[in-house]
């Protein structure tokens, strides 16, 4: 199947059509999704984003806010950056902390950690390039629980990524929040077909 870099109006099906596919489609997207995930520390999760996946969400929010054709320039506009392009990986970076007190004293002190996230692949070691769409830390210091990242590869990098058993380090190395883990064969193998 060849790879799609960009969700076009033409890949948007009738929310109608999507409403009778919906608990099959999210059922089926769980389980890609579970291959795409990494944890690392304890409150840090990287969601690995597909074209498949931004399709879903961009369906998903047109089913929930039912706002028609008017709506859809909007949902393609916002992630159709989360789409890798071929020579990238591209991680939604959640900080999933229930308790509402604990959360803000967490983020109070994680200022700035979009720009600390890495994947190490062999001996190379790839630094994320945070969503430049807002400032996703505040003037106070204070983080968003919510990061978008890029992780730019080069031919190479994506062929050593793309060769099984290769060791991938996925790290977030900030003064408050510094974690490593190496990222499950299976989810390495998932995301390989993210590459062109």
């Amino acid at each position: 199947m060849e790879r799609k870099f960009e969700i076009t109006r033409a890949d948007i099906i009738p929310i109608v059509e999507y409403e009778k596919e919906r608990a099959e489609r999210r059922k089926r997207m769980s389980d890609v999704k579970r291959d795409r995930r990494v944890s690392v520390g304890p409150f840090a999760t990287f969601y690995f984003e597909s074209y498949e996946t931004m399709w879903q969400q961009i369906h998903e929010m047109l089913y929930i806010e039912k706002g028609g054709e008017a709506q859809i320039a909007d949902e393609l506009a916002a992630y159709n950056p989360l789409v890798p392009k071929g020579r990238e990986l591209v991680a939604t970076v959640m900080f999933e902390i229930d308790d509402p007190v604990r959360r803000k004293q967490v983020l109070g002190k994680l200022g700035g950690v979009e720009k600390t996230m890495s994947l190490t692949v062999g001996e190379d070691k790839i630094m994320g390039r945070p969503e430049e769409d807002v400032d996703r830390t505040t003037a106070a210091g204070k983080a968003s629980s919510v990061q978008f990242v890029h992780f730019p590869f080069t031919d190479e990098q994506a062929v050593k990524f793309k060769t099984p058993g290769t060791r991938v380090v996925v790290a977030i190395e900030h003064p408050e929040y510094s974690h490593m883990t190496v990222m499950p064969e299976a989810v390495r193998a998932a995301l390989s077909a993210d590459f062109a």
